[in-house]
Parts: structure tokens; sequence; C-alpha cells
């Protein structure tokens, strides 16, 4: 998954902080000049020049990397459909193997960063099949040729720089390590700024190792995690089920409502435990009031943080609490939504009412649920922002 736009430090403190401004606003142009900025804009943060030279030695554009930057693919498929593939019964199995495997390891991850096992373990099979699919683009290649790129060289030069840095304590090898196309390395896919600040020598050799070692990969991920604002003993997900007579509308991500408010209307939550009931919740209804239901907590805010896909941060969430012993969740008989012509039809309809759906692009992203359920409580369809042919054809 492309997390390169995750969590980036303001441009302006990242010129201020290495006092290059000039250096760190080039890209494009010769490569050969554009390599020696960032060799002459590492040595000045203290990388020895020799190593900055050597990290850097043979770097090349990776044309197919540029090419996967313009092309990002989004998730078009429903909740239904990616949950049920991503969620499968032989990760769970394989998770809770690697859960025994490496208890003492998921134990300290929990003691000293309050982050559950499942949590990480959901993380850890969604990104990478727990370590055997780690993406095979040379990284210094990939952030050489993102860096150089004049799209966002805000976001992937100082990547490129944290690499380097990388190299010099002897945790990569610039020639041969891989990973996404993105830069992003190792078994939970992490970016080289991410892992110098959060990495954690799991396994005692002196070094982090995100991608051969799981003892690094997941102490440091737990690290991370809790640097994204991960509360020790707070839930994350819950499922639930739902009344007919709901306030829909107040249904959705950024909810001003309790868990204990949305209780007191009837929600009622599958494993029974309204225990949190003070916590700021949500009412998530990924395919509409007759799909599958689920109360968000703070917590989950810290999957938006490593993904900012709706339907992958709710797989990933629900994924978590299977590990922590949640049964399947309830599908339901979710009404028929849109094909991506029809969808885009609706964009266009809610864009000429004045909503802003962004791109017309036949994709339910954020934009476009917001619309939708402010269309369907003005046209008296209940406001679950699901959209459907009933909801097209009124408008």
């Amino acid at each position: 998954m492309n997390k390169a736009l995750r969590h980036t430090l303001p441009l302006a403190l990242l010129l201020a902080s290495t006092g290059l401004v000039q250096a760190q606003q080039q890209c494009g142009g010769d490569l050969a000049t554009f390599l020696e900025g960032v060799q002459t804009e590492a040595i000045a943060a203290g990388t020895p020049p020799e190593i900055a030279a050597r990290a850097l030695a043979g770097a090349a554009i990776d044309q197919k990397v540029l090419s996967r930057d313009r092309s990002q693919g989004v998730f078009r498929q429903t909740f239904l459909e990616f949950s049920g593939r991503t969620v499968s019964q032989a990760r769970l199995d394989i998770g809770r193997q690697k859960i025994k495997q490496f208890a003492d390891v998921f134990a300290r991850a929990e003691q000293e960063y309050g982050v559950p096992a499942g949590v990480i373990a959901a993380f850890w099979a969604m990104e990478t099949d727990f370590g055997a699919v780690q993406g095979d683009f040379n990284t210094r290649n990939a952030l050489v040729t993102l860096a150089h790129d004049c799209r966002r060289p805000e976001l992937f030069r100082p990547q490129l720089l944290s690499l380097i840095k990388m190299v010099e304590h002897g945790d990569l090898d610039p020639a041969s390590n891989t990973g996404a196309w993105a830069g992003e390395i190792g078994q939970v896919q992490m970016l080289p700024k991410d892992i110098i600040e959060f990495g954690i020598d799991g396994d005692g050799d002196g070094h982090v190792n995100v991608k051969q070692s799981s003892p690094d990969a997941i102490l440091t991920a737990a690290k991370f995690i809790q640097h994204l604002g991960f509360k020790r003993g707070e839930p994350w997900i819950q499922e639930v089920t739902i009344p007919e007579n709901l306030p829909f509308d107040k249904s959705g991500l950024g909810g001003a409502m309790t868990a204990g408010e949305w209780f007191a209307l009837g929600v009622q939550p599958r494993d029974g435990d309204t225990g949190f009931s003070a916590l700021p919740a949500s009412l998530v209804l990924p395919q509409g009031r007759k799909g599958p239901a689920f109360i968000t907590y703070p917590n989950f805010n810290i999957y938006l943080e490593w993904n900012q896909s709706f339907i992958y941060t709710t797989s990933a969430a629900y994924f978590a609490t299977r590990f922590g012993g949640a049964p399947a969740y309830q599908k339901g008989n979710p009404e028929p939504g849109l094909d991506v012509d029809q969808m885009a039809a609706l964009q266009t309809k809610l864009q000429g009412l004045g909503h802003d759906v962004g791109k017309i692009d036949g994709i339910l992203g954020a934009g476009t649920r917001v619309a939708v359920q402010k269309e369907q409580q003005r046209v008296g369809i209940p406001a679950d922002g699901w959209p459907t042919p009933a909801l097209l054809n009124a408008l």
C-alpha cells in the first residue's frame, strides 16, 4: 500500500532543519547534478562522504516507478469484496501461528507501546502476507526517481536522505534492497524516515532490519503505531447490530456522538461489551444500513493515518479484532450499489448540485459519501451514505 503521502513534515520545517533551502528544492534536470546535491545535503547532515557516495553510486531512474506513480490504483471493490478477500481463513491461521511463534516479542510490543498483537498482525498480513511479498523495486532507485521527479519532491527527498542514513547505520544495502514502488520497506512496509525515527532492534543484533527480522518489524511497527496516537487499553472498532429507525444522517466517520449515545438508540455490540460508552464513537456502515455495521473509536484514527482508504482501514481494523477472538461479521443483505459508470453519473449530478466530490472517477470516496448522505436526507431516503440506483434515479 502506498503510504508515501501519509505523514510528512511541513516543507518549511524540513528546509529549516537542513539549512539547505536551494538543495531541498532541487528536482528534475540532469540526474548526476541532482544526485550530487543530495549527496552534499547528506554530508551536511553528518553522513561521512564515502557513505553518501556509496549509497548513491549507480542510482538510476526507474520508469516503472514513474508509471506506477501516475496510475495509482484506487479501491473499486466493496467492503464485503475486499475484506472477504483479505481477511481469509488462511491468513488468520498463519497470523495466529506467528503470534504464538513470536509471543515474547508481541508481549513486549504491548507492554512497551500499548499495541495488541492483533493490530500488528493484521497490518503484517495485509501489507506483505507476513513478509512473503515485500515488493521487487530497488528502494534506492525508487526514491531517487520520485525525489528527482518534480511532482512531490518535498515528500520523497527526505525519504531518500533517510535511506542514506540507513546505509550509514549498516541497516540497508542500496544496491540490493527491494521493496514497494513508493519506497516502503520490509514486512510491514514502512518508509525510511519512519524506520530511522521509530526503528527498534528487536532481535539484539545491533541493527534494525525490518525486511528480514520479524522481531525488528513487529516492534518497529508497534512504536510507530503508538506514535500515530494509539491509546493503550482502548478498542478501535466493534461490530454492532442496528435498528431500522436510527438517525442515519449522524452516521459516518467524524460524528459527534459517544458510544453510549449510540447504544441508547438501540445500537448493540455483538460482543455485548458496552464498557467504553463514554468514548467518542462513529457508526460506520460500509455498504449502508443493511450491510455490516461497526462502531469506531478514537483508536480507529491510526488506521486512517496508516492508509487513507476507507475500505482498507475498515478491513484492517476488523481483521485485528478477529485475532482478538471476534467472530466473522454479519454480512447482512446490502442494497445493490452502483457500477463505475453509474457512480460517475451520480458524482456528476452531485457536483451539479454544488457538492465537492473531487474527481469524477466512479469511485466512492469520502467526499462522495458525504454528498450522498446529504442528498439522501434531502430526498427522503435513509441517509446511510450508501449510493444506490434509487438515489441516482431520485436525483
